[in-house]
């Protein structure tokens, strides 16, 4: 079949590329570099202009130029090592071609005598004369050489000379696309067609023109597919039939009555939002957002309660056991004895467990909690109305379309997660999810006071926190390495840890990403009993754990946090009743973007906003903090300059929803910007 309007060969291997064997498909590979269609989104980061030929009197020393010359004599050594030349002239002046490591059969090929040959390559200057060593291009042909060349990024073993005729090879085989969109839409980007844009990406003009109307188009296709995506999955576990929750509100509210805290505006509304999901038969499929310390977990109780008063189960998963056995704790407080809770841990014994297995297969247990475990093949549920996931961030669309799966047509799927993060990234990570937000905290929750000090005044943080242990508080000190690095100027936990506990003898306990998990839940345990004051960590405290008492949080060269993920830490204090203080040590010599990092923090304590600043002064690419599976890697879209393609984008999901549009005039572009597993049973 003709390339011309098969989208599948932008799909094939990279060998099909002629010039490109295993080899150097291996090399592209390295660089993520997949097929074909991968390869177009590898831009130029810049150009050599080739355009301008000089003769050989005006040739610049040190500088790629652009020449044509007449070869008049050859001198091939019959001495080993030692380079062959060829002498060459124009009516101007001398220059000589240098090859090292080139037969002699080919030099005489590529520069015959008394043929005007173009060339183009660094001009040196010996004994009196311009060279040219190696030259990167030679050609009869000088409209072949007299252009702008585009210069890559480029993995090792693969010259720039090979780069371009690859790019220009499938430059001249693109496929004439059908077009997808409307004509609405098209507009919207000057009418460029697909085939057209491409084209003009490539050209070392445009290099950098962001604002351009091929380059919008470009990455509107990329958001616009991967919302179609999300909404195709949305539409799909709608379309789940399941036996309709029954609310009892009486029960609810008499919950809510004996609460110990009133719920906020934010909590109320999402509960709401929950309960008509529940009630609804269609499946639901929600994340419930919110800020850290802004009370997701007890909405998420209630709505637990809702789903056993309708005669159903519940699991809830959470990523560490010290955390599954806090919900557990908490649950039993608010539950009393009204319905059976179990947890399932690593650490329950071989009989216990057993025996929760066998009840949660005769419906004996209403509500289980857990980690990842609770869903193994041998754990069967006699009737899971509702699965909840606590702070899964690292879930993506394939991920969280399986567990959607697992639990059967009548189970709910809740994702929790506090993580805050601005509108654009929600709309590209969660898209196939229904959204609730809590923003507000409970009244009675204070802000933690933030400050800013140098690491040279520590003597000062240390009298302030002897001050805090007297009074019955614990701290966190989080340090970025486990150990020292020679390349990377941080003080390490280890270190730390050794330092604190020579003066706080006995009360320091320590924590990294290399402690055993089940070390890791006993020093969390211990921690949380106050059996140690100080808890020294690298980051891995950042979500999820309740610690009551702790009321101070040290971080050191917190300069090199993300704002998003400081935040995140300070969540980590505040959690009680008592005014909570932040420390955010630093080096003197602190960019103007650390320094504005640094004074957001101190400014504010709401997570969305810091989020969005943070975006902005960062980029997306990282701006959980950690890397996350789920996050869409966009090739040239960006939510923050191109927030107004994601808004068209969502608004043109919705018409194609409401409108019942068939999709399958957009298959070819969720094939190929897509590329997921999940679309083959969507298209």
């Amino acid at each position: 079949m003709s390339n011309k309007n098969n989208y599948n060969y932008l799909l094939s291997d990279l060998t099909k590329l002629k010039g490109v064997g295993p080899k150097t498909a291996n090399l592209l590979k390295k660089k993520r570099i997949n097929n074909i269609f991968d390869l177009l989104w590898k831009l130029p980061k810049s150009y050599t202009d080739r355009s301008a030929s000089s003769k050989i009197k005006d040739l610049r020393i040190g500088e790629n130029q652009t020449v044509t010359i007449v070869p008049y004599k050859y001198n091939f050594p019959r001495i080993r090592n030692l380079p062959n030349k060829v002498f060459c002239k124009d009516e101007t002046g001398n220059l000589d071609c240098i090859f090292f490591n080139s037969y002699e059969g080919y030099v005489k090929k590529i520069l015959p005598i008394g043929k005007e040959i173009t060339i183009s390559g660094k001009v040196s200057y010996f004994g009196n004369k311009y060279q040219i060593t190696n030259p990167k291009y030679i050609s009869e042909d000088s409209t072949i050489i007299k252009t702008k060349h585009n210069q890559y990024s480029l993995t090792e073993g693969i010259t720039e000379k090979i780069y371009n005729n690859i790019i220009k090879q499938i430059i001249k085989d693109l496929p004439n696309l059908k077009e997808w969109h409307s004509k609405k839409i098209l507009e919207k980007f000057d009418n460029v067609s697909w085939n057209e844009a491409i084209n003009e990406l490539h050209k070392p003009e445009n290099i950098g023109k962001f604002k351009s109307s091929f380059y919008k188009r470009l990455a509107f296709d990329e958001i616009f597919s991967s919302f179609l995506v999300h909404s195709e999955i949305r539409k799909k576990i709608k379309k789940i039939k399941k036996i309709e929750k029954t609310i009892n509100l009486k029960e609810q509210n008499n919950l809510i009555s004996k609460l110990e805290f009133d719920l906020t505006k934010d909590q109320k509304k999402t509960l709401l939002e929950i309960n008509k999901d529940l009630e609804s038969s269609t499946k639901m499929f929600r994340l419930l957002q919110g800020d850290v310390g802004s009370g997701k977990t007890i909405v998420a109780l209630i709505a637990a309660l809702n789903v056993i008063n309708s005669d159903f189960q519940v699991a809830v998963m959470t990523p560490t056991e010290i955390l599954a056995r806090q919900h557990f704790s908490l649950a039993k407080k608010i539950f009393k004895s009204s319905i059976n809770i179990k947890l399932l841990s690593s650490k329950s014994e071989y009989k216990e467990k057993k025996e929760i297995i066998n009840d949660l297969s005769n419906k004996k247990i209403n509500l289980v909690f857990g980690t990842h475990a609770i869903f193994q093949n041998k754990i069967k549920f006699k009737k899971l109305g509702l699965i909840i996931i606590d702070e899964q961030h690292k879930f993506g669309v394939n991920q969280r379309k399986k567990l959607s799966d697992k639990g059967g047509d009548n189970c709910d799927i809740l994702l929790m997660s506090a993580t805050p993060i601005p509108r654009t990234l929600t709309m590209t990570i969660y898209g196939d999810m229904d959204l609730s937000i809590i923003k507000e905290k409970p009244k009675l929750r204070k802000n933690v006071t933030t400050y800013s000090k140098l690491e040279t005044k520590i003597d000062e943080i240390l009298r302030f926190i002897k001050k805090e242990i007297n009074f019955g508080n614990q701290v966190f000190w989080v340090c970025p390495l486990i150990d020292e690095s020679k390349k990377i100027d941080h003080s390490s936990a280890i270190k730390k840890f050794e330092y604190l506990n020579k003066i706080f003898p006995n009360q320091v306990a320590l924590l990294h990403g290399k402690t055993e998990q089940d070390e890791k839940e006993t020093i969390l345990g211990k921690f949380l009993n106050k059996r140690y004051k100080i808890l020294v960590s690298t980051t891995i405290i950042e979500v999820g754990i309740d610690f009551p008492n702790a009321n101070v949080i040290i971080i050191e060269n917190a300069n090199k946090f993300g704002l998003s993920q400081l935040h995140q830490l300070r969540g980590r204090v505040g959690r009680g009743n008592k005014q909570s203080t932040c420390i955010l040590m630093f080096k003197s010599s602190l960019t103007e973007n650390a320094k504005k990092r640094l004074n957001i923090l101190k400014n504010s304590n709401d997570g969305f906003k810091i989020s969005e600043e943070d975006m902005k002064l960062r980029g997306f690419g990282d701006i959980l903090g950690f890397k996350q599976s789920g996050l869409k890697t966009f090739k040239l879209a960006d939510p923050i300059h191109n927030s107004d393609l994601f808004i068209l984008a969502e608004k043109e999901i919705k018409r194609i929803e409401k409108e019942d549009e068939n999709i399958g005039k957009f298959k070819t572009l969720m094939k190929l910007y897509d590329q997921a597993d999940i679309i083959n049973d969507i298209v």
